[in-house]
Parts: structure tokens; sequence; C-alpha cells
């Protein structure tokens, strides 16, 4: 009885961490912004494009985009009628999902950390993220508004959920998963065409890991290469119908903005524009961020001060302990979710959309550092781990407190011009050629 009321206790924090995750997302629905965008027009345009077609894996329409979120979108404006709610609500919804999938990643990975011995450590670090994920205005704002964005941190953290369930059980059913739930990301918005190769290096360190651990253990062997295959089977069967659709036609939005393609450009042109994206999205975290007023109050800093200076200790730490086997693979995460806008042009960064899947990294350094200052509050200041706990939450919470004030207070005025549509959904599209009306 005692074990199952503390078990009850451990999922209180959770639903309380959740239900306001969710709050902000829905507070002011489809007031905060109140217009449309004419990007969710066209989304919304291309979703009804596919009624009553056979499936087509791309479309053209809304400069080129995978197909895959789009049917969603037609199932909710076909289910809740022509309007920007049943627009937004499917980012809304995989908003909600992603939150309860980071609390459950994030405690799969902590328990793999070696230092990290206490179980109440693990779980409270996991509702921080949690805590942390769902009121950070990064987050909130793109699930507010029709874009994908959710829809692929919602599949990349299922697959990675997968994953590390497959590392605790050895069942080849949870790899399976995970294969297929990658092939749904890369069937997603653009940047989630390689997150497959976040899996694979992790399911490369895990055999090597197997092989340090065993002599008479062969890389090469039927067992290991049986491990790869049973993630890409399942995953190049979901990407099968895309890629050949993209061996025959070009992606019209990757050609326009992937300038190392430009053969106008000298080496040096492109080299400088490496520079300057290097710069300006190094530079997006802690100083100045995206100008898009849809994306972000334009030219802040993408987090806040308490975030930002916890994310750039937890990289530091995660970098003295690099031969951590999770801190190498939630390096390359990052990498992977920033470097493909080092690639396109300048003037389309510093862009908070296209890097919106680095969060799940930034939760996980920020908490890193988070644990690793109170491994050195409770083993050298004598600290209590309980006082330790709360004081993480008050600088949560006041982190919290900043993203909301700077969103609702500062960000929303600033939507009167992003969002540019002013007439209802309906409009633009019984009059396709209508220019927007202010």
């Amino acid at each position: 009885m005692i074990s199952s009321a503390h078990t009850k206790n451990n999922w209180i924090p959770v639903g309380i961490a959740l239900l306001l995750g969710a709050f902000l997302i829905f507070y002011k629905f489809c007031i905060v912004p109140q217009f449309l965008t004419f990007d969710e027009i066209e989304f919304a345009k291309l979703a009804l494009s596919l009624f009553g077609k056979p499936y087509i894996p791309y479309s053209p329409l809304a400069t080129g985009h995978s197909t895959l979120y789009f049917y969603i979108l037609l199932f909710s404006l076909k289910v809740f009628g022509i309007s920007s709610l049943s627009l937004r609500l499917p980012s809304a919804i995989f908003g909600i999902t992603t939150l309860v999938l980071i609390y459950f990643v994030l405690r799969k990975a902590l328990q793999k950390i070696k230092w990290i011995h206490s179980p109440i450590l693990i779980q409270a670090l996991s509702v921080g993220g949690l805590f942390m994920l769902g009121t950070t205005r990064w987050f909130y704002n793109f699930a507010r508004f029709g874009f994908e964005a959710t829809f692929l941190l919602t599949l990349e953290l299922a697959s990675l959920l997968f994953f590390l369930h497959y590392l605790d059980h050895k069942q080849k059913k949870w790899l399976v998963g995970s294969g297929l739930l990658a092939g749904l990301a890369y069937n997603s918005y653009q940047p989630g065409r390689l997150f497959f190769s976040i899996i694979l290096f992790a399911l490369f360190l895990f055999i090597l890991e197997r092989k340090n651990n065993r002599l008479d253990f062969s890389f090469f062997s039927k067992k290991t290469i049986l491990m790869f295959f049973t993630f890409l089977i399942p995953f190049v069967i979901c990407i099968t119908p895309l890629t050949l659709y993209l061996s025959q036609n070009p992606d019209v939005r990757v050609n326009q903005l992937f300038y190392p393609a430009n053969t106008e450009l000298s080496a040096s042109d492109k080299l400088s524009f490496f520079g300057r994206n290097l710069a300006s999205s190094t530079l997006m975290f802690s100083v100045k961020g995206d100008v898009n007023g849809r994306h972000n109050y334009p030219n802040k800093a993408a987090l806040n001060p308490i975030i930002s200076i916890f994310f750039v200790l937890g990289i530091f730490f995660a970098l003295k302990d690099i031969k951590s086997k999770v801190n190498q693979t939630v390096l390359l995460y990052f990498l992977v979710s920033v470097v493909p806008t080092l690639f396109t042009y300048p003037w389309e960064n510093p862009n908070m959309l296209r890097t919106f899947t680095v969060l799940p990294s930034i939760i996980y350094f920020s908490l890193y550092a988070f644990g690793t200052l109170y491994r050195f509050g409770e083993q050298r200041l004598r600290i209590q781990s309980r006082a330790l706990i709360i004081l993480m939450f008050v600088l949560l919470s006041v982190s919290a407190l900043y993203d909301v004030r700077t969103y609702f207070l500062y960000q929303a005025p600033v939507f009167k011009e992003a969002f540019e549509a002013h007439m209802p959904l309906q409009y633009y599209l019984d009059h396709p050629d209508a220019k927007i009306k202010r």
C-alpha cells in the first residue's frame, strides 16, 4: 500500500508539469496569434489538394513538402471544418505528445548516466526537463500555429524512446518500431531526413560497448548485422516512396535554399556564407535570435538567461565526460539539428523553425548541468538533496515566468504584423488569387 501511494506521488509532479505545458499551448489559442500567415494558408491548400487522390509522397505546392503531415491536416480540416482552429489543432496535439515523450526519454537516458545513482534525482531531472520544455516559448510558440515542427519532434522522440526501450529489454520489436518512426520522421519536415543517423550512431556505440566487454564478441557477427538490419529494413521500407520520388524530381525547397549547389557562387562566397551562418546560429541561442516575427520576438535570444547559462554549462560538463555514450549521442543530435541551417543562405538564418529539433538536446544539457551541480552541492558543500531540488524548480519557475512574460507581453503584439492574413481561412480558399487582406 505504501509502495502504491509512493508511485502515485511520483506521477503528481509529472501531471502538474504536463498540464502547465498544455495550458501554455492552448491559452488564448487562435487569439495569440489571432490571424493566419500566408504559409498556413498554403499548407491548407496543399492538404485539401490531397483529398480523393491516390497517395502521393511529395507535393510541389507551398514551396514543396513531403505530404505525411498534410494528410493529418486534411483529416483535421475534414473532421472539424475549414477554420484556423482545425488547421492549428494537430500542431498543438503533437506539442502535448512531445511533452509526454520528453519525460520518458529523459528518464531512460538519465538512468544510463553512470554517476547518477539516485532514483529521486532521476525523477526530479525528468520532471524538470518536461517542465523546462513546456514553459520554453521557443517550444510553445510553434505548437500554437499550423507548422509541422512539433510533429517532427514527436516522431524523433518516439523513435528515441523505442530505441532506449530496446537497449533495456533487447526485444527486436522495439528496434523495428524505432526504425519505422525514424522513417516517418524522414517523411516529415526536411530536417528530419538526417535523424536516422543518430539512432545508427547510438546502435554502433551500443555494439562497440558489448564488444569491449566481451573478448569473444565479433563486431561483424550475424547477430550484430541483424541488429542493424532490424532497424534499417522498416526504415528503408518507410522512406522508399519519397526517396523514389525525389530521385526523379527535385525537392523544390531544398534546391532554393541549398547554396553549395549554386554553381554561380564562388568557393570563397560559399565559405563566407558558411562562416556567417556559423556565427549567427551560434549567437542565436544566447545573444541574437531569429528576426522573423512568427518565429521569435525579433532578434531576442532564443533561450532566456537562466536556460542559456545551464545549457552552456551542460555542454561543457558533457564534453568533459565525452566517454559517456549518452553524451556522445546527444551531442550528435545537437549537431544534426543545427548543421543543415549552415548550408542555407545566410539571410535565412538564424532560423528557430529549422533548428526546432535542437530543443531536446538543450533540455538534456541543461539538466546535465543541474545534475553535475547537484552532485557538487551534495558531496562537497553538504547541502541537502531536497534543498537542491527545490532550488532547481525555483530557477525553472523564474525561467518560465520570464518566457511567458516575453511571449504574451512583447511577442504577441508582433504577431499582428507577422501574421498577415486577416480574413478567415475559407475566404482565401474561395479566392485563391486574392491578396493578403489586412
